[in-house]
């Protein structure tokens, strides 16, 4: 049924599509594995959410956890839960229903803050390497650098630098017009599908897209570098190997979210720019595994990584057994 109202609407002969109104196709040519498909997303989609706002509940309510490095955390989980709200719920509508109707307006609003949280999500990860820097090659000024006041500062940095970098693209898309297909061949209004519906001239709107993308991943990207070449270097001068392994274990949940936030993206994009020979599924698979994937396993990595963490997690859940026993005895 999808591939069949996929290729109608895609048809030249296809006139009556309102210009208000696009159409999300999901995956093209994996139609009827789409339900199938919509199983993993689901339970991304709730380890997101149970994942991430049980590290806001254990930081916000142990003091013991009001640190820089977790308040660094609870940013990027916060990020993560916007993210995946915004993606998520429409991209089971379309696995389960086909329901890839969207407004003009709504999937430009989508488009935005999809594009801004993963921008403001890169901030973050900067910010927490920098945590790292002046932690291990700095500790004596650790707490007079990284004061609340910075903290606060850097997390309105993130938000105001992903909102700004992203705020021209609605705007240079709403100058185009879509006198063909409305057709989106993806599972959410991403930049580059919406802007190759469009048939007038788009090149200020690859340029720029390219220009952002290439603006935000490098510089991060080199800066987060430097910053551990920084920490090696540092941790090799120290004497001992159990203060190497000490200092290099508080660096093991940042690099693992590192790894597991860029090396998608970086794949997804370069497919999409320049992966013309590969299948357009796989584009779409490399793309949805980029939003879904690091905000599902972000909060699992440091669970299982961090002592602190765990050990609060696995004290607040002996509470709560405690307490539900206790309940019932009294029943």
């Amino acid at each position: 049924m999808f591939r069949t109202l996929g290729q109608t609407m895609e048809s030249p002969n296809y006139t009556n599509l309102d210009p208000s109104i696009f159409f999300l196709l999901g995956i093209p040519g994996l139609e009827q594995f789409h339900l199938w498909l919509s199983l993993p997303v689901f339970c991304l989609g709730t380890a997101t959410i149970v994942g991430n706002i049980t590290i806001l509940v254990v930081v916000v309510t142990e003091p013991a956890l009001h640190k820089p490095v977790y308040f660094f955390l609870c940013m990027l989980s916060t990020i993560d839960l916007a993210a995946s709200l915004s993606t998520a719920p429409k991209l089971l509508a379309i696995l389960w229903c086909g329901a890839g109707h969207i407004s003009a307006s709504a999937c430009l609003a989508q488009m935005f803050f999809i594009h801004a949280f993963c921008m403001m999500e890169s901030t973050v990860l900067l910010a927490m390497a920098f945590d790292r820097y002046v932690a291990i090659c700095h500790p004596l000024r650790y707490v007079t650098i990284l004061t609340e006041t910075i903290i606060v500062r850097i997390g309105v940095v993130a938000m105001v630098r992903g909102s700004l970098l992203m705020l021209p693209c609605p705007f240079l898309i709403g100058r185009l017009s879509f006198c063909q297909s409305h057709v989106i061949p993806h599972t959410y209004c991403e930049h580059m599908a919406v802007v190759k519906l469009a048939c007038g001239d788009t090149r200020l709107n690859r340029v720029y897209g390219l220009t952002i993308a290439l603006l935000v991943i490098g510089v991060d990207l080199f800066c987060i570098g430097l910053s551990y070449a920084l920490i090696a270097q540092a941790v090799l001068r120290l004497s001992s190997q159990e203060a190497r392994s000490k200092a290099l274990g508080t660096c093991g949940s940042h690099v693992c979210v590192i790894l597991i936030s860029y090396t998608p993206a970086l794949f997804s994009f370069f497919t999409h720019r320049f992966g013309h020979h590969i299948p357009h599924h796989i584009h779409i698979l490399l793309a949805n595994v980029y939003l879904l994937f690091p905000p599902a396993l972000n909060p699992v990595v440091y669970g299982v990584k961090t002592k602190e963490i765990r050990e609060r997690v696995t004290r607040a859940f002996q509470r709560a057994q405690g307490s539900g026993d206790t309940k019932s005895h009294s029943i």
